[in-house]
Parts: structure tokens; C-alpha cells; sequence
């Protein structure tokens, strides 16, 4: 199911004063997602991870075409080029692959890098892979055809600049998929049973969209639903969650027992994207 944004604005946007820029307040809203410095010091590891397994794709299984790749795929020219910020394992290029013939991996992380390549020589296609953040890496990776960034933007504080550099890297069209709410919001009630700490609200897609126009882009936004893109098993969801909640191992059956005890919903996915003029 797909939704434009019309009607109301939620109730985030409300919360913004008129002296505040749209990217002032998303960094605002972001920055309110630090963990307590109490809390931060009792974590056995640090709880700002982004384990690879979670993000590698497996080349034997097509990837689906939800309604962001379907986005990049019309602007997408046969044997065209795919730069992929946030690149993760692949999965947002490698939905476009039966098209594509050059993908352009960026992440910060060596070990999703090295998911990435392999993933794409798999599929027989060219690949580069540039090391670092975007957009300080940005002078390293050549302009492509298409520019994407799956689940990225909640961890850009600079959305403005990102946006503009993404929009400088492409011929065509640039295509941002990301929740609907901040990615950690369904640890909400898990924040609050084990540390009595409320989480923010804030930003949302929305929030993100206001961004991009006000830096003069005449970016669109759509909504749909997307299930789990990969099955995790419960004991990986446990730790995963122990080590973002910055707890001991002692309080694994306690998680498990809360996570084995939720109605899993649909999530609410937000794609923005714009035509390159």
C-alpha cells in the first residue's frame, strides 16, 4: 500500500518554530536520542551497532522490488550506474540488478563493504566500493545514473548537506528509503521497562522531506508497508537488543521474554525522491 503525504501535518512538524530551520530541527530531534551519560557508562559494549548480518544479502535470493526500488528502476537505464550511500550488504543496488551495470558501494564499515563486492560479482556485475561517510567521502565516488540511500538518514545529523551531495552524484534521480519513525522507536517500551527512560518521538519522515525542500529540492514523498526484509533468530534479536540497551547477559531472559510476547506489525516505510534537473 502506498500513501502521498496530504492532510495534517503530524505532530512532530508542529513542535518547530519559525526561527528553526527544517535541518536545525531534524538535528535537534536526532541529537534527543542520546543516551544518557549514566546509562552509557554501564554498557558492557558500545550499543551503537550495526551488525553485518543483518545487512548482507544472500546473491542465490532475488531481492523484492518495494515501492523505493520500483522508484529508482524508472529512472534506471539499461547497463546504468547505481550509487548506493549506506550501501550496507547490497540489498538496495541488488534490487536493481537485473538492469544495472555498475555498482558504486559507500559505507563506513570494511566488513559491509566486503558483503557488498561480493554480492555483486555474484551477480556478474562491475562494482566499486569507497570506504568512509557521506558525504565526506563524496570527491572519491564518481557521478552515477541513479543515487540511493536505504535506511541512512536517521544517522545524519547534516541532512541538508547530505541531500545536496547526493543530488550532485546523480544524472537522473536520487532515492532515499527509510522508516516512517526513527528506526529505534519499537525499542520504546523496552527503554522504559529496563532503564524508566522515555525515548524520543522524533524526527520522522516528514521532518526529513522539509528538510530536503527547504535546500531547494523538489523532492516527493510516499508511504508503504514492507515486512522484515530477513528472518532473525530470537536469540540474535536478544542480544542485539541486550547490547543497544546497554545490559549484561544476566538480562536475556528477561528480553527474550518481552520480545517473544509482541504482535509483530507491518513496517511503515517512507521513500523520498526527486528528478535530478
Amino acid at each position: 500500500m502506498v500513501a502521498l503525504l496530504n492532510g495534517p501535518l503530524p505532530a512532530a512538524l508542529w513542535l518547530r518554530t519559525d526561527l528553526m530551520s527544517a535541518n536545525d530541527f531534524w538535528a535537534e530531534q536526532l541529537a534527543a536520542w542520546a543516551i544518557p551519560s549514566e546509562i552509557l557508562a554501564q554498557a558492557p559494549t558500545s550499543p551503537w551497532i550495526h551488525p553485518v548480518e543483518l545487512f548482507q544479502v544472500d546473491p542465490a535470493v532475488p531481492v523484492s522490488l518495494n515501492r523505493a526500488s520500483q522508484i529508482a528502476l524508472e529512472a534506471l537505464p539499461e547497463g546504468g550506474s547505481v550509487l548506493d550511500v549506506g550501501c550496507g550488504g547490497g540489498r538496495g543496488a541488488l534490487a536493481l540488478a537485473e538492469r544495472a551495470g555498475l555498482l558504486i558501494g559507500v559505507d563506513h564499515q570494511p566488513e559491509m563493504l566486503k558483503k557488498f563486492a561480493e554480492a555483486a560479482g555474484a551477480k556478474k556485475l562491475e562494482h566499486q566500493e569507497i570506504l568512509g561517510d557521506w558525504p565526506a567521502v563524496a570527491d572519491e565516488a564518481p557521478i552515477a545514473d541513479i543515487a540511493i540511500a536505504h535506511h541512512v538518514i536517521y544517522n545524519v545529523a547534516d541532512l541538508t548537506r547530505f541531500a545536496v551531495s547526493m543530488n550532485a552524484h546523480a544524472k537522473y534521480r536520487v532515492v532515499l528509503e527509510a522508516p516512517r519513525h526513527h528506526p529505534l522507536s519499537h525499542m520504546a517500551d523496552l527503554w522504559l521497562h529496563f532503564w524508566g527512560l522515555e525515548r524520543p518521538v522524533g524526527p520522522i519522515a516528514e521532518d526529513a522531506i522539509a528538510v530536503i525542500t527547504e535546500a531547494g529540492i523538489p523532492a516527493q514523498i510516499e508511504f508503504f508497508q514492507d515486512g522484515p526484509t530477513k528472518v532473525i533468530p530470537i536469540e540474535k534479536q536478544v542480544e542485539f537488543a541486550r547490547i543497544r540497551l546497554c545490559l549484561p547477559e544476566s538480562k536475556d531472559v528477561e528480553i527474550r521474554e518481552i520480545l517473544e510476547n509482541r504482535i509483530e506489525q507491518p513496517r511503515e516505510l517512507s521513500t523520498i525522491w526527486w528528478t535530478v534537473k
